[in-house]
Parts: C-alpha cells; structure tokens; sequence
C-alpha cells in the first residue's frame, strides 16, 4: 500500500495501490506528489535490460543480474522475464528475501559464516531451492557442513581487495576442504574483479581465475558441468573476453547489477559499452526532481534533496533539467504548467547535507525558488535504499507503475 509513509507520494489521508496509481497514470508534476522525488523511466529500464540479455547471448554467458542494486520485486521479474538465469545478492537476508518473493535461483556472492542464516540455507536447499554462496576459508567450509550442507563456490580473490583466496595454492586447499566435507558440494569457482582500477590488472587478475580453474580441473576437484562466475558493471567486457575460453566445459555466470537502471556519473564513465560500442548501450534510467528552496547569495542555490534522497559515496548528483514553472495550477498535460524547460548547463553540485543540494551558480544561470532541477544520479546500488516507493514513468513523466524496494 502507498500512503503517508512513502517518500515522494502526497497522500496525508489516501491509501492506494500501485495498480491505482498506474490506472491513473498522474503526471509527476500534477499535485499528487512533493519534492525531492526519485522516478524510474520505464523505456530506458527496459532497453537496459533488453541490451544486457542480447550481450550475454551473444558472448555465451549466463546472466545473474545482482538484485542488491535495487532489491525491487518489479525489476526482478521484468530481469527473470528477459531470460535470467537467477539473481545475485550480497547477503542472507537479501537471499531470505528473494527466496519469499519466489525467485527460483540465487547466487550469493559473499561469505556466509552465521550459524542461523547457514542452517537456514541448508533447509532451504535440502526443500528443492537452488542457491549457493561463497567459501574462502576452511573454517567456512566447515560451517557450513556443520549447519547442514550447502552448495558453494570457492571464490579466488586479489591483493587489496574484498574476501577471496589470494593464491591458488588456497584456492585448491579450501576446493579440497568442500569435496571432504560432507553436506557440501563444491559447484565451481567465482572471483570479483570490479575494484581493480585498470585493464592491465584485471585482465591478469581474471587470467588467475582462469590458471584457478584449470588447478581445480587438473585436481579432479570440479563437478561435470562447474560454474565459473565473475563481473561488476564496469569490466564485464573484459571477464567476457578473459573467461570466453572456458565455455565448452564450465556454465559462465555475469552478475553485473548495476546495468538494470545505469546512471548518469559512475557507470556512465566507466560502462564497457563505451569501449565495444558495437556490442550495446546502456541508459541512464534514474532522475531525482528537486525545488529550489533558495538563493541566498550570487552563485549559490539550495535545492530541496539531500543524502537522504541521493547517493553520493561515488560521485555527486548531476543537474540535467531546470523546469521554470509558469500558468495556472492544475493545467499541465504532463509537465509543469505552461512551464520554460532549460538545460541545466551552468549548474554544478558541490556538496550534500541531509536534506540541502549546493548548487553552484555561473554567470548568467538564473534559478528562482520554486523552480524544479531534474538531477542524474552516480552510482544506483546507493540510490534505490533511500525510497520505499519509486515510481515508473514513462516519457512524459506519467506514472505507469510503482516500485516496492526491500531494504
């Protein structure tokens, strides 16, 4: 139900459905919603997801999209729908909740040490559920054989980086532990090369991947048909390239999440798109409507959006949009009333508060309280936490549907 608890919607004495709302279709602008708003674009989430499904078939892969970059039922259907192997989380509570939305098969791609989430899983699995995690440590294997048995990945990781073996002289010791262990069934091997900050060591880290899983192979460690699962959304063209070698005799999973909705600063620097072209595009599908509250000084305006609203941890917001509002109330057809549309062209965040944007004025770059900023965002996987209901949109800024996100 959306009422007075959902952020963005003006409803002080309404319930509705998000079926209600999507049978209205209300502009965002028409009076049933306040400010700051965070909205998805329906046609550039579904080009996103169109775009990823084409790339992994063309290039032999699997795609388990990972469902922590927006933990929203809708978009985990709209992913399955598109031909999805299963989805990615990062954590048992995530896997608690895709297991109660019914998403048939989940990879965990981190450590599971807790004895509750751990006999959980067990029982879970031993019920038909397919799910996996990931083991780095004897220690691990031998917790999760106590609680029960699991299926798990050895994952292989990289000096600086986040869990993982960091030599392949662990990565066969704990293989051995999980084949010794009983309960627990050793699937394949996994790794995560989305932290290393240039092309020349990921492709040696993802070639250690690789060298990994023959050792694994050559040791008789592996079952018929492992999975080999690795990919951020800023290399997967590179552990396509690294790991294409692998794919007459092991299943290889992507889990690029934060494609589904991509942004307007981290990713749009950094997506492989922008170095194979040919392969695809992605659309940043995510904006966040702001006021002018007010201009307190020459060069300096405040808008109504703070770290509440927006991520800010890899890259500020970006202005987009000014909508100039003008006309009588209630007359729009899908935007503000009689409204002047400017690009945002002279404006620059520079800093977040709670709930205060400073945006940075040029020359010439008039802003008056009242006026609405339309704001890319940077880094999706820390926009979709701060909203309970978003609302989908279409190309006039209509709502067509609503997200539930599970945070």
């Amino acid at each position: 139900m959306i009422d007075w608890r959902s952020k963005g919607f003006w409803l002080p004495h309404d319930t509705r459905t998000a079926e209600q709302v999507a049978a209205e279709r209300p502009s965002i602008f028409g009076g049933g919603f306040t400010w700051p708003l965070l909205v998805v674009r329906r046609d550039a989430v579904e080009a996103n997801i169109a775009a990823m499904a084409a790339y992994c078939r063309q290039h032999g892969f699997d795609f388990a999209p990972h469902a922590k970059t927006t933990m929203a039922p809708g978009l985990f259907d709209a992913q399955l729908r598109a031909g999805a192997w299963g989805l990615t989380v990062a954590t048992a509570n995530q896997a608690l909740v895709l297991r109660r939305l019914g998403v048939p098969r989940v990879l965990i791609a981190n450590q599971v040490l807790d004895p509750a989430a751990l006999g959980w899983l067990a029982a879970e699995s031993a019920a038909g559920w397919e799910v996996y995690f990931q083991v780095d440590s004897v220690a691990g294997v031998r917790a999760a054989g106590a609680a029960g048995g699991a299926r798990v990945l050895v994952e292989f990781g990289h000096p600086g980086g986040r869990t993982g073996v960091r030599t392949l002289d662990q990565l066969v010791e704990v293989a051995r532990a999980a084949v010794a262990e009983p309960g627990v069934e050793l699937v394949g091997v996994t790794g995560y090369e989305g932290q290393i900050a240039e092309q020349p060591g990921v492709d040696a880290y993802l070639d250690l991947l690789v060298a990994g899983f023959e050792r694994l192979a050559e040791a008789g460690l592996l079952p018929g048909q492992p999975i080999v699962s690795a990919g951020g959304s800023a290399w997967f063209d590179r552990v396509t390239e690294r790991l294409a070698g692998l794919s007459a005799r092991a299943r290889l999973i992507l889990r690029s999440g934060a494609s589904v909705t991509h942004d307007d600063g981290f990713y749009r620097e950094r997506t492989p798109f922008t170095r194979v072209p040919e392969d695809g595009m992605l659309v940043a599908a995510l904006e966040i409507w702001a006021q002018v509250l007010s201009v307190p000084e020459s060069g300096l305006a405040l808008a109504g959006m703070g770290k509440r609203d927006a991520p800010f941890d890899e890259g500020l917001p970006v202005p987009v949009e000014i909508r100039r509002a003008g006309g009588a109330p209630g007359q729009e057809t899908g935007g503000v009333a009689g409204a002047d549309v400017l690009p945002a062209d002279g404006l620059r965040v520079t800093r977040l508060n709670d709930h205060h944007t400073y945006l940075e004025t040029a020359d010439g770059v008039e802003l008056v309280p009242g006026d609405l900023v339309r704001f890319g965002i940077s880094h999706p996987c820390t926009a979709f936490d701060k909203w309970r209901d978003i609302p989908v949109v279409d190309e006039e800024r209509r709502v067509v549907d609503v997200l539930h996100t599970y945070f």
